[in-house]
């Protein structure tokens, strides 16, 4: 009946509490986690037998709520903090009950807790002048709320601190009937005064968006205490884990029976296209910027549900967890998307993954693609190869300090050779390319990766 769509960012301690409050209501049926690239344990932590975890497609809360609404399976949907452990317990039935009643299409919360400076000192004023109707919403930036899908359809998905206004004035220019309910009191952590500088631009800036029929001398001094700044690139830092062994795989044909790309033509009926891009061009970058555009309108979810319609490999599960037992840090690098490996990481429960970067918009493919600098070459390849998934990997053994004569590496085509030859031991996984079988310390024949475990 309800959807419950947590987005996280390093919230290893506090997500499992949440997830096991809201699992205790009858009414929710779906729960999914839409992780923002954590680099803690939240992930972990958030795997229980009823939980969905995703990979957002896009840094950016605003991205993970838009990312879960489409992934979402129910009309009702429910947004949580993942950081707040002092919900009431009967935190989903004051949220839905307005909407189950058929009394509202949105809900926003309000709790006992002071409001925030910048709810007082940016959102009411704004709100207030600009938007009179909605002045009366006690904490209008209350991220915990619930909504029609139907609605949520419609609006846009801001993807900074401005979400949570953004959806409310959204939904107001929808004629959405709006309640606002008490949850009590919350406790939850104070922003430093660096990110209140931040968060208050970015919700006057949603709210000035959506002002276009104020008066433009109006606008013009509103804009004054509103500077729109970009999202702030994610900066990688993965702490050394100290584990000194690593396994890698390829995905097409290797993890997956067959190609995700393939899959995805089939599907969306584009395979000519497909073949002449793959026929008549050479060079791997030119290739793989061409592919994407291909791609371009699909959203989020019709992407994941071509990959879930793929086999795998029967013990492939089976295997890795054998290997993390055995102190084995588990990935995958392939020329694929990141959006799709990130998918199988959340599913298989493996540590990382390296590919392409498909670009999104408001959760949809916007035909670009971006390629990690790890699969450039550098005066320190071994190859001559402009892009290599051998420097991808040697990039992750530095990452993990591991030396890349403890990587056993796993792969099905040309692509993959550099990889397994420079490797400590490298696999040819029903591979139909001569020189791979060659180059491969072992080469396996059937579609199961249990001979692996040979080498624990």
């Amino acid at each position: 009946m309800v959807t419950v769509i947590i987005p996280t960012l390093n919230e290893q301690s506090t997500i499992s509490q949440v997830i096991q409050l809201i699992s205790a209501s009858s009414l929710v049926t779906e729960i999914l986690v839409i992780d923002d690239k954590s680099l803690d344990s939240t992930i972990e932590n958030a795997r229980f037998s009823n939980v969905k975890v995703y990979t957002s497609t896009k840094l950016g809360k605003g991205a993970s709520m838009r990312d879960g609404m489409l992934l979402a399976n129910n009309e009702i949907i429910v947004y949580l903090d993942a950081d707040i452990i002092t919900y009431p317990e009967n935190i989903i039935d004051i949220l839905v009950s307005p909407i189950v009643k058929d009394e509202s299409d949105f809900v926003k919360s309000f709790f006992s807790r002071q409001a925030g400076r910048v709810t007082e000192l940016v959102a009411k004023p704004l709100l207030s002048i600009l938007f009179p109707a909605l002045s009366h919403f006690t904490q209008p930036l209350s991220g915990m709320i619930a909504g029609r899908k139907s609605f949520f359809e419609k609006v846009t998905f801001e993807n900074d601190y401005g979400v949570d206004i953004g959806l409310l004035l959204d939904m107001f220019r929808l004629k959405a009937r709006i309640v606002e309910v008490n949850i009590g009191h919350i406790e939850n952590r104070m922003h430093s005064w660096e990110q209140l500088s931040k968060m208050s631009k970015e919700v006057s800036n949603a709210i000035l968006k959506r002002a276009a029929f104020v008066q433009q001398t109006n606008l013009e001094v509103l804009e004054n205490i509103s500077l729109i700044r970009d999202q702030m690139d994610f900066a990688i830092k993965e702490s050394l884990v100290g584990l000194r062994k690593m396994l890698i795989f390829d995905m097409d044909n290797t993890i997956l029976h067959n190609s995700f790309i393939m899959a995805l033509a089939i599907k969306f009926q584009f395979t000519d296209k497909l073949v002449g891009i793959i026929s008549e061009n050479s060079n791997p970058y030119t290739r793989t910027k061409l592919i994407a555009k291909l791609l371009k309108s699909l959203n989020i979810r019709q992407l994941l549900e071509v990959v879930d319609t793929i086999p795998v490999v029967d013990d492939f599960e089976k295997v890795v967890a054998a290997f993390k037992k055995n102190g084995f840090i588990c990935g995958i690098i392939s020329d694929s998307y990141d959006c799709v490996t990130n998918h199988l990481v959340n599913k298989f429960r493996l540590d990382f993954s390296i590919a392409n970067e498909l670009e999104f918009s408001q959760s949809v493919a916007t035909g670009e693609v971006k390629v990690p600098s790890v699969f450039i070459r550098t005066k320190e390849s071994l190859c001559n190869h402009d892009f290599c998934k051998a420097n991808a990997m040697r990039e992750v053994a530095r990452r993990y300090n591991i030396d890349v004569k403890n990587i056993i590496a796993v792969g099905d085509n040309e692509n993959d050779i550099c990889m397994i030859k420079d490797c400590g031991i490298g696999v040819a996984f029903c591979s139909s390319n001569q020189m791979l079988n060659l180059v491969a310390d072992k080469t396996i024949f059937q579609k199961s990766f249990l001979p692996l475990t040979e080498f624990l």
